[in-house]
């Protein structure tokens, strides 16, 4: 569900490589980047350039990933979002609460 692109000394790129982020696949998606965090100890950046939906469910998983991150001290960023699902993420204010960028060179110079 989850592929690493890149392992730097800060942080980690990965990219989500499902279509529809849904209920189905939350739970796997939450588990397998908080054992990420867990292993590698580094920011996330999370790589959205497949996903063309996303539900509330996977919503949640995302949100309880950036609790896990915050208790370590870490962050998660996120990616290379589609406008449909960016625009969901801006109605419901969770820009307000991650820290998103058009593409990976854009977070990279931020980090």
């Amino acid at each position: 569900m989850i592929k690493i692109l890149k392992d730097t000394p800060g942080h980690l790129l990965i990219e989500i490589e499902i279509s529809e982020a849904n209920l189905d696949n939350s739970d796997l998606f939450k588990t397998q980047v908080t054992e990420l965090l867990d292993r590698h100890k580094k920011n996330i950046v999370i790589d959205f350039n497949r996903v063309e939906y996303i539900d509330s469910s996977f919503l949640g998983s995302l949100v309880a990933i950036l609790k896990h991150a915050m208790a370590q001290k870490l962050d998660v960023i996120l990616t290379a979002m589609r406008p449909d699902v960016y625009e969901l993420l801006l109605l419901i204010r969770l820009d307000k609460v991650f820290k998103i960028y058009g593409d990976y060179q854009e977070a990279a110079s931020a980090i």
